[in-house]
């Protein structure tokens, strides 16, 4: 069994770009991806534009080329497919990584296709596979989805968005537009501050006319298949309604790092364990990169202000500076 000099765990953006640095630094590689290439990307709603300009979602030095400044989902999956391969980059993708075990100084990487060793482990997986749970009865109906996709699939129909930030203002604008009846539920006292700057007056505008229903300091207690109950300072109030967004955040894949031996912070943002300088973890080797890198707060890291922790990395394994 050859061993490699990286094992890279997840081929979102970050951890393509560690693949180039590895490539430009002559160390043998293997990026390891559970879904797709940039599959939380791929996840993400058909038309979203990104809050950052192209350049900024640049990798590896390679141009970006969007047809307006801001980027939608579409052609970021582009550019990155096409970084991935014009470069052959050497990615096993739907083989997710089961377990990391320390064997001296190399790791064996198990997935559910093979078992690889490396030297070094990168861990670049992101945050948005598992959605922050309501715990609320009735969460496990059908009718209740924790991502969002399309707006025509809730045309004409009674939606309860819960939230207040980016994805959850985009649901409800988009859905709203396609004839549903948009009613948001959301804990704080209005919409949330970090909403792209254009989209904001739109959806404050939208409830202030009217056309979207919203409910402040408020939360949905109850699920039914046909109603909700919703607490609202005014007491607790029952709704129509067809199909409920849950958009309240996701997380990093906490017991993946702990099995690791990742240690975490024990409050409620579980912040890994790295020195920032190198992004080196409490174990010898293992390195993180990207959003994972924050713990629960999953809006500190994104594209643009950790596409450098790639190059930290090559830098610490090489001992060149960078």
């Amino acid at each position: 069994m050859d061993t490699y000099d990286i094992l890279i765990v997840g081929a979102g953006p970050i951890g393509i770009a560690c693949g180039l640095a590895a490539q430009k630094a002559g160390l043998s590689y293997v990026i390891a991806e559970k879904g797709c290439l940039t599959n939380s990307l791929y996840n993400y709603p058909l038309y979203m534009t990104f809050f950052s300009t192209s350049e900024k979602l640049e990798i590896g030095g390679i141009p970006f080329v969007s047809i307006s400044a801001k980027p939608i989902r579409p052609e970021a999956l582009e550019y990155y497919r096409r970084v991935t391969i014009s470069n052959h980059l050497n990615v096993r993708l739907f083989e997710p990584v089961e377990g990391i075990k320390q064997e001296g100084e190399i790791y064996q990487v198990t997935t559910d296709k093979t078992t690889y060793k490396a030297r070094h482990i990168i861990i670049a997986t992101g945050f948005y596979d598992i959605p922050n749970m309501l715990h609320i009865p009735g969460e496990h109906l059908a009718k209740v989805n924790h991502y969002y996709k399309d707006p025509h699939f809730y045309a004409a129909q009674k939606v309860v968005v819960i939230g207040a930030n980016n994805s959850s203002v985009d649901a409800a604008l988009e859905t709203y537009r396609k004839g549903a009846d948009v009613t948001m539920v959301i804990r704080e006292e209005g919409i949330g501050k970090r909403v792209k700057y254009w989209v904001k007056p739109d959806i404050e505008n939208r409830i202030k006319e009217g056309s979207i229903k919203a409910y402040f300091h408020s939360n949905v207690k109850a699920i039914r298949e046909n109603e909700v109950d919703i607490s609202t300072p005014d007491g607790m109030i029952t709704l129509k309604n067809d199909f409920v967004l849950a958009l309240t955040g996701y997380q990093p894949n906490f017991n993946f790092l702990e099995k690791t031996g990742i240690t975490l912070t024990r409050d409620a943002k579980k912040y890994p364990a790295y020195n920032p300088d190198t992004m080196e973890t409490n174990m010898p080797g293992i390195y993180l990169a990207g959003v994972v890198c924050g713990g629960m707060d999953t809006h500190v890291w994104f594209i643009e202000n950790s596409r450098d922790h790639a190059d930290k990395i090559i830098a610490h394994i090489t001992g060149k500076p960078r």
